[in-house]
Formats: C-alpha cells, sequence, structure tokens
C-alpha cells in the first residue's frame, strides 16, 4: 500500500492508504478542524528522516525535556517546540532540533 505525506495546517502525517482521496479523508478524520494543505504520494514504501539535514551529528541521546514536551503537547512539534524553548531559554533553532531529533528516535 503505497505512502502519503499529508501536510494540515498543525500536524505533518504519514498515511498508509490507497489514493490521495484516502489521505485527504485520513486527515479529516484525524483533525476535523484542521485544514489540509498539502498531499505527496510517498515514492516508496518508507519514510525516512536525515539527520545530516536536520543539523544532528553523531550518536543521538535522546532529551528528557525534549520528550516531556512533545507529550504535553500530544505530538503537536510547533507547541512542543515553544515549550521546550521557554522550559530552557534555548533559541528557535536549538529547540527545533531537539525536537525534530526526539521526533527522529520515536518519543
Amino acid at each position: 500500500m503505497p505512502l502519503y505525506e499529508v501536510e494540515t495546517t498543525s500536524h505533518i502525517m504519514i498515511a498508509c492508504v490507497d489514493d490521495e482521496a484516502s489521505a485527504r479523508g485520513f486527515a479529516s478524520a484525524n483533525y476535523p478542524s484542521e485544514e489540509v494543505l498539502r498531499v505527496s504520494h510517498r515514492p516508496r514504501d518508507a519514510w525516512v528522516i536525515s539527520k545530516n539535514l536536520l543539523g544532528l551529528k553523531g550518536t543521538l541521546d535522546p532529551c528528557a525535556t525534549a520528550r516531556d514536551c512533545l507529550a504535553k503537547a500530544q505530538g503537536d512539534k510547533l507547541h512542543a517546540v515553544r515549550l521546550y524553548m521557554q522550559q530552557t531559554g534555548c533559541d528557535l533553532d536549538g529547540a527545533r532540533k531537539a525536537i525534530e531529533s526526539n521526533m527522529a528516535t520515536g518519543w
């Protein structure tokens, strides 16, 4: 079954569905108050996050603070970044990297 990347106003999700209409339906069912901004068919049957593109080099150590922020934000990346900045005093780029690296390791 193909993968579709679905971007809404607050989330980016990967859906394993048959077609674009089903991907839009998946987003609407899970986040009914959000507008679907983009639907893209993924060319392969895997989803890969590049640590190099995120600016993460070497071994990756999950951060308890970032994981806590993700849990409080219920997986909403933007809200988690704001919480992380508020709790640590980190700048936007550092907070984004901390949150995204913890999302990549499966918070």
